[in-house]
């Protein structure tokens, strides 16, 4: 018989299978004279999606100490991603999950966390971009949802529960790499996955440099004035409780049209469909790799998989 098949070497759950992703050297979008670019395949999480282990790591952290009960309910708002991974973790766990996210965000990902149960309030958006003023609405709409509920909120803003699963991503890199990482490049929603792997990269080697990617739109870690982005997941349009100045040695911009760009060009050269996210930060990934040069080793995130942005990419494409 074959081991894998044992009944005793299945995984308990779906939740098992969280992490452990693998590592690909990029092909033909990396420049020729310039540094290896590897892609940490983030879209091999369940639900496709980076977000998957830090909701995973905030739900349990909080059933360890008391603050969620059996069958206590959770509240959280979000731009998508964290709302579909609460919604398979929550449903695996038996916690009732109310969501506020908003227009701005994919369809895609709304009718993902529905039909995983979540029940969902959606905050307006203007325009349909991410700004300042619809982070902060989204927050205070989560808010009163827990005042009324008395529900348990992840508040994935301020959550530092969510650290130990990123610096656990670290060791994954580190172990990859065999430890040959001159630099890692991931950019900036809540701040965590940046900050968790970055310090688990420099227990091992303080010399790696961490590059942060923002909108270009919105580059407020950069000292620039908020404004609106169509890059989901990350650039809140103000400086978030978790990020740490001084953590990186760079900020790099990316726009909008380059992010999408990007993924894009991922796809049709590489074979790896992500979304905007994966655009911004192979895009800054890049640029560096061609400071760096050859014999250098770069680490980025493909944060999800494009399949969450199937309407927006296909305004991209041309028509038959």
């Amino acid at each position: 018989m074959v081991a894998s098949l044992r009944p005793d070497a299945w995984p308990a759950d779906i939740l098992a299978r969280i992490g452990r992703t693998s590592m690909l050297a990029l092909r033909r979008v990396a420049p020729e004279n310039g540094a290896r670019v590897l892609l940490k395949l983030e879209s091999e999480n369940p639900t496709g999606s980076i977000k998957d282990r830090m909701a995973l790591a905030m739900i349990e952290a909080a059933e360890a100490d008391g603050r969620l009960k059996p069958g206590g309910s959770v509240v959280e708002y979000t731009g998508g991603s964290t709302g579909v991974s609460l919604s398979l973790i929550c449903a695996v766990k038996g916690h009732p999950l109310h969501v506020v996210s908003s227009d701005a965000f994919s369809p895609e990902k709304l009718d993902h966390m529905r039909i995983l149960g979540a029940r969902l309030q959606i905050v307006r958006s203007e325009g349909g971009g991410m700004t300042e003023k619809l982070t902060r609405d989204m927050v205070e709409t989560a808010r009163g949802i827990v005042e009324e509920t008395g529900g348990f909120w992840t508040d994935q803003l301020n959550n530092a529960d969510q650290l130990t699963a990123y610096r656990d991503m670290a060791e994954e890199i580190w172990s990859a790499t065999g430890g040959r990482i001159d630099a890692f490049v991931q950019s900036v929603g809540t701040a965590a996955s940046l900050r968790g792997v970055a310090e688990g990269l420099r227990r091992r080697d303080e010399r790696i440099r961490i590059v942060a990617v923002e909108p270009a739109e919105s580059p407020v870690l950069s000292g620039g004035a908020p404004g609106g982005h169509k890059i989901d997941g990350i650039g809140a349009g103000f400086v978030v409780p978790l990020w740490q100045a001084g953590l990186a040695d760079r900020i790099e911009p990316v726009s909008t049209r380059e992010a999408v760009a990007m993924a894009l060009r991922l796809a049709r050269e590489e074979g790896l469909f992500a979304g905007t996210s994966t655009g911004a930060n192979l895009v800054a990934a890049l640029r560096l790799a061609e400071q760096l040069g050859p014999g250098a080793t770069i680490v980025s995130v493909m944060c999800d998989t494009g399949m969450k942005y199937l309407g927006r990419f296909s305004a991209e494409l041309p028509t038959d």
